[in-house]
């Protein structure tokens, strides 16, 4: 059965009033973050009049970050019956790392002739950062220095457009960065992948940076396809 949101039994925790100059963007933002993290998990409902309330604002803003919301595909308004936290399948995952795969690769093959020094030393730093979070079990700081890292091609690549299409399609992969996690097994590996990215591109090796990229990209989509075919032959492994 559908969760719903429990702002209306908690009126102690319920956020600070929004900033008035910009009100359905920052109930956009707290939404958002409120599913990425998890604290709203999929099936729960997202009631208009309650949100309004709990945020401070009217109804206008809170329909406007709703729908914003819907294009990105995390939640799904359903007509009369208000929205809903979107849960997403297996196919959806593989499929938005699909693309995210394809956005990742021509950012690095128009971003590493243009990389510059600082650049370079920048994404060195926000490495030495994730090792750090990684050893102390800081998932959500790592998760932020690995995006900012890859945000530093799409920044250098200076292509609105491609830059537009990621910054769409980080919803869906952020809801799915703990899942991607539990695929790839630990940490450790994805650092020395980001390593091995830096060095070709530090090398000036287009090619080489964008195999790379692609590769530790592609790590959850293999494993979770794996699960599925398990999943679909449950004897294989027991003969």
């Amino acid at each position: 059965m559908p969760n719903t949101a429990n702002v209306e039994s908690e009126p102690s925790a319920r956020p600070a009033a929004l900033d008035q100059r910009t009100l359905w963007q920052q109930a956009h933002e707290h939404l958002r973050d409120e599913i990425i993290s998890g604290s709203l998990t999929p099936g729960t409902e997202l009631n208009e009049v309650t949100l309004a309330e709990s945020l401070g604002v009217s109804r206008g803003p809170v329909r406007e970050a709703l729908g914003r919301l819907a294009i990105e595909g995390l939640v799904t308004i359903r007509p009369r019956r208000g929205a809903v936290v979107r849960a997403l399948s297996n196919e959806e995952f593989i499929e938005a790392y699909q693309v995210r795969e394809a956005l990742e690769m021509m950012a690095v093959r128009l971003a590493v002739p243009k990389l510059t020094a600082e650049d370079l030393a920048a994404m060195e730093s926000l490495i030495e950062e994730m090792d750090l979070h990684g050893e102390a079990g800081d998932v959500q700081r790592f998760f932020e220095a690995n995006t900012e890292f890859h945000q530093r091609f799409f920044r250098a690549a200076d292509n609105r457009m491609l830059a537009e299409l990621y910054r769409q399609l980080r919803g869906q992969i952020d809801r799915h960065r703990l899942r991607s996690l539990e695929l790839r097994g630990d940490l450790r590996r994805s650092i020395v992948e980001h390593r091995a990215i830096l060095w070709a591109a530090a090398k000036g090796d287009v090619e080489r940076a964008v195999h790379l990229t692609s590769e530790h990209i592609r790590v959850p989509q293999i494993r979770l396809l794996v699960e599925d075919q398990e999943l679909a032959s449950p004897d294989v492994g027991s003969r």
